[in-house]
């Protein structure tokens, strides 16, 4: 308990403001690092935009609709909730639903759209850091929403279910990689270890309960969504659920 109590503490003192806040602005990671997670990114931006292509040729709402989530991500990562031990603020993100809705590679091509221009319009995150915050919330983040959406599918639980835990996780991976991203880049000659812990637990507060309120958003965007057109849902899948249980 003592330790616990210890790594909070540092994480207070000596964590930048930044890491408390999923976007990560300008300044905060060394160009090096900066540049690297740019070059991480990259490929999975590059799958996205070639599925996109593909979508798009294919006809029919593609474009529209993927229009529309990435609409939604911006709107759901602008969402700021107050983080009183550090002066900032954290938000959900939105990718984990997305994911669900249109599928990751499409969510890779919407979350970089959707964190470029927080950057350039809200100040929100930066230019060098895009990389990592695109990694983190895009990659990441849509990468774990789909896999666990269909992998709770493939054990028996219920598409809704499946979609709770798909925003629930998927907010939680974004976070947990941000820590990762700053702790790589920040824990100078300290242990990464330490470091990493003290981040990730200066999320808790927040991200715990924003992670099971993105869950439930998530799975009652699902709800509605399948309810009304869950031909929809062949953008990610290439089926419908429209004959699944709900509940």
């Amino acid at each position: 308990m003592k330790r616990l109590l210890s790594v909070w503490f540092l994480a207070l003192i000596f964590a930048p403001e930044s890491a408390f806040a999923m976007h990560i602005a300008d300044g905060i990671l060394p160009a090096g690092w900066a540049l690297f997670w740019w070059i991480v990114a990259a490929p999975f931006l590059w799958l996205g935009l070639a599925r996109l292509k593909e979508r798009v040729a294919d006809g029919g709402n593609a474009k529209a609709f993927t229009g529309l989530v990435g609409s939604a991500i911006f709107i759901i990562s602008c969402m700021p909730i107050p983080v009183p031990i550090s002066g900032s603020t954290s938000h959900p993100c939105g990718t984990g639903i997305a994911a669900v809705l249109i599928g990751p590679r499409l969510t890779f091509v919407v979350a970089s759209v959707a964190l470029t221009l927080q950057a350039i319009f809200l100040a929100h995150g930066g230019f060098t850091t895009l990389g990592a915050n695109f990694f983190s919330m895009g990659v990441m983040g849509g990468l774990v929403g789909y896999s666990v959406f269909n992998l709770g599918k493939r054990f028996g639980v219920s598409p809704v279910r499946s979609a709770f835990m798909a925003g629930m996780l998927s907010d939680w991976a974004t976070y947990a990689t941000t820590s990762l991203e700053l702790s790589a880049a920040l824990h100078g000659d300290g242990p990464f270890g330490t470091m990493f812990l003290a981040v990730l637990t200066a999320f808790v507060p927040t991200q715990l309960p924003l992670g099971i309120m993105e869950g439930f958003m998530s799975a009652a965007a699902f709800k509605f969504i399948n309810e009304r057109r869950p031909e929809l849902f062949s953008f990610s899948s290439g089926k419908t659920v429209a004959n699944e249980k709900a509940i």
